[in-house]
């Protein structure tokens, strides 16, 4: 098969994808859309609940292995959209739909790349593709169930829209449901403790508070408060005000060191973390995957958004077409070229890793 007749082949079943609802956990019939493109091209695949995987020709449990995953599903359209976000239209070189940015480009290209080199014969690597679901929701059966069934994982290319530059590393996430407690009461009445009144010092504290650590990759650890909810009728102070706090982790901490560190000095009545699974990921510098993509032209970086990269637990890198500030954007797009470039990309770069 030539590369140009590959590419075709991936933009058609970009088209397909878009057009097939795929929100996190109803993503079975973009599985199903997936299975037909191995069935189509006689691979080998696999597949558990939603996710459909797969493993080159001449696999060698004696050789590492590199895994190249993206996910097929989707958050749902938001209020802004213009056009439809299930129609697959291509205007102007944009292939427009929900979710052609945020991954199908990624995983299409990732798929082409797969079917590239599946019947080739000694390669350095064993290659390992993964199409799985509940990306969106860091939801457990995605990726994360898939682990204990796939081959050991040695690295890992995950594609998520980056201009196909290289993240070599990804800030993980941490979220906190915090908790500031006063004396409830008549609005009429004194009250010196009052839970409203005490958050104001409570905020100011968050919007001070310096994590000193810094990555090189990834800079300092970024803290915000995205919300606060108290009280539910105007002539009663609330006993109570409740805060959720975002806190994007660099490689400098892990997870475990955030927590502690929120829970020994913040000062609200209770804080606690929703869940410490979704570390900081990263691959070292002079990985010949890094130094490969380097040398074929492209700018390393460090990512502040999550990924299924959070969920590995080897050295990963973060690369794929489109755009990451398009991604869950109304009327969303990706161009039509950055797929075949995607793809030619990503068989230049394995091609400097697998057989050189």
């Amino acid at each position: 098969m030539k590369l140009k007749e590959l590419q075709n082949d991936a933009i058609e079943l970009l088209k397909k994808l878009i057009a097939t609802q795929s929100f996190s956990k109803e993503e079975d019939k973009t599985a199903d859309l997936l299975e037909g493109w191995f069935k189509e091209k006689e691979m080998t695949f696999y597949r558990h609940l939603n996710n459909v995987w797969a493993t080159n020709k001449y696999f060698d449990p004696d050789k590492p292995s590199l895994l190249l995953n993206s996910h097929h599903d989707t958050v749902k359209p938001n209020s802004a959209y213009t056009r439809d976000p299930f129609e697959a239209k291509i205007e102007d070189g944009k292939l427009y739909g929900l979710g052609s940015n945020d991954a199908g480009g990624c995983l299409v290209s990732l798929l082409a790349t797969f079917t590239w080199y599946y019947d080739t014969k000694d390669l350095k690597y064993n290659l390992i593709f993964a199409g799985t679901g509940e990306e969106e929701i860091n939801g457990q059966n995605g990726i994360a169930c898939m682990l204990p069934k796939m081959p050991e994982i040695d690295v890992a290319i995950v594609g998520e829209p980056t201009l196909m530059q290289l993240a070599i590393a990804e800030k993980g996430l941490v979220v906190f449901d915090a908790k500031v407690k006063g004396t409830p009461s008549h609005a009429a009445h004194p009250n010196d403790n009052n839970s409203i009144y005490k958050t104001a010092n409570v905020l100011k504290w968050f919007e001070e508070f310096d994590f000193p650590k810094e990555s090189k990759a990834l800079g300092k650890v970024k803290l915000t408060v995205t919300q606060i909810n108290a009280g539910s009728q105007h002539n009663v102070v609330p006993g109570h005000v409740d805060l959720v706090i975002d806190v994007r982790v660099n490689d400098a901490y892990s997870n475990a060191e955030i927590d502690q560190i929120l829970q020994e000095k913040a000062p609200v009545d209770d804080i606690t973390a929703r869940s410490l699974r979704l570390n900081s990921s990263s691959i070292p510098p002079d990985h010949e995957l890094v130094k490969a993509g380097i040398a074929l032209g492209m700018e390393t970086y460090g990512s502040p958004t999550l990924s299924d990269q959070a969920m590995l637990n080897c050295p990963s890198l973060k690369l794929g077409p489109g755009d990451s500030t398009r991604s869950h954007s109304a009327d969303e797009f990706i161009y039509v070229k950055e797929v075949e470039e995607g793809i030619e990309k990503y068989v230049r770069l394995l091609k400097r890793t697998l057989k050189e």
